[in-house]
């Protein structure tokens, strides 16, 4: 019987915590602050100065904020083994399917944020009020534009079934992060086979199996974008906001791939932590980054599509209209949440470390 990897790092990470090591959480505040009175916010979404813009914002509404910046499975594995003593107030960005699991094993409790009426519940937690919309992102395959036409891939399988490919595309090296997880997910929907290994025929496995095999793996703090800068890979994967970033910190030009099955289509959550003994602050920091004019800011600094019906006509237009020209690949993300821990898990033991 499988004991999943998520189960062994949330035993240790409880371990950790048992023990009294110290919370990896960044422990620059506020001027004036003595950081007992900060927001502690677990997030996968505060990189390329997202998390610095956030906290000189946040700080101009009255709140001291503080992040521990991890990828979205490390960030929903560390929320598991921190339950019963838990050291977030916050967390935001993680998808619906990490919300999902951090629901169902207690880690949330229920808020309706001020702004609730703008969003679309269904988009969230429609039942239990436990997560709310606040940005949609496709998860994409990008690859250089200065590729002829015929040599630029238009899906996934692309990359492993033709041979300019070969070597030439970036695979991640750890599966801890949401975009790796979100495309692995989007791959093994395709080939769901309930009588399968975890739900998944062979032809997946295989399929999986090939990616690895055929891919560049990544270079710890290398980024994807700086490998295609230097010529050593030309295709990769990326979320819609760090394609924007990135083409401006590496100046090189992308395209993304518009396969007829549609991409992963994410949306980015918000929820507070159950157990927070900073409740009323935490709530009141949700009202504040969910409306309309923080996250139509956000908008147009980082190149995100809101939620926020009322932030939309104020976002980044071209962000919006980007997003809306991808097709959402039909994705069972009640399957994916039942099975993805398990499929990390296969994949690490038996590919990722080939």
């Amino acid at each position: 019987m499988r004991k999943t990897l998520a189960t062994v790092v949330v035993a240790l990470a409880g371990a950790l915590v048992a023990s009294g090591c110290s919370s990896p959480v960044s422990t620059s505040t506020a001027a004036g602050s003595t950081g007992t009175d900060s927001l502690v916010i677990y997030s996968n979404s505060v990189s390329d100065g997202r998390g610095d813009w956030l906290k000189a914002e946040a700080a101009k509404a009255g709140f001291t904020v503080q992040f521990v910046d991890l990828g979205g499975g490390d960030i929903q594995n560390r929320l598991l083994a921190e339950k019963s003593n838990p050291i977030a107030d916050v967390t935001f960005g993680l998808n619906s399917v990490y919300f999902g699991k951090l629901k169902a094993a207690g880690v949330l409790q229920s808020y309706t944020p001020a702004w609730s009426s703008e969003v679309d519940i269904a988009l969230g937690d429609a039942d239990g009020k436990q997560f709310w919309p606040i940005v949609r992102e496709p998860v994409m395959l990008v690859h250089k534009k200065s590729l002829a036409p015929a040599q630029q891939p238009t899906d996934w399988p692309d990359l492993w079934t033709k041979p300019q490919f070969d070597k030439r595309y970036e695979v991640p090296s750890a599966l801890g992060g949401a975009t790796a997880q979100t495309v692995l997910a989007g791959i093994l929907s395709r080939y769901r086979d309930d009588s399968g290994d975890l739900g998944v025929s062979q032809a997946g496995w295989d399929a999986v199996k090939a990616y690895f095999a055929h891919g560049v793996p990544a270079v710890t703090g290398t980024d994807l974008y700086a490998q295609m800068a230097a010529g050593k890979v030309d295709a990769g994967q990326m979320w819609l906001a760090g394609k924007a970033t990135r083409e401006q910190q590496y100046k090189i030009q992308t395209e993304a791939a518009h396969p007829k099955i549609g991409v992963p289509m994410t949306v980015q959550q918000v929820g507070l932590v159950a157990g927070t003994k900073k409740a009323d602050a935490a709530k009141k920091f949700i009202d504040w980054f969910g409306n309309a004019d923080v996250q139509a800011a956000w908008s147009k600094k980082f190149f995100t599509a809101p939620t926020n019906k009322a932030a939309v006509s104020k976002a980044d237009a071209d962000a919006v209209r980007i997003t809306d020209s991808f097709t959402a690949q039909a994705i069972d993300w009640t399957f994916v949440t039942q099975h993805l821990d398990q499929w990390v898990e296969k994949i690490e033991l038996e590919y990722l470390s080939k």
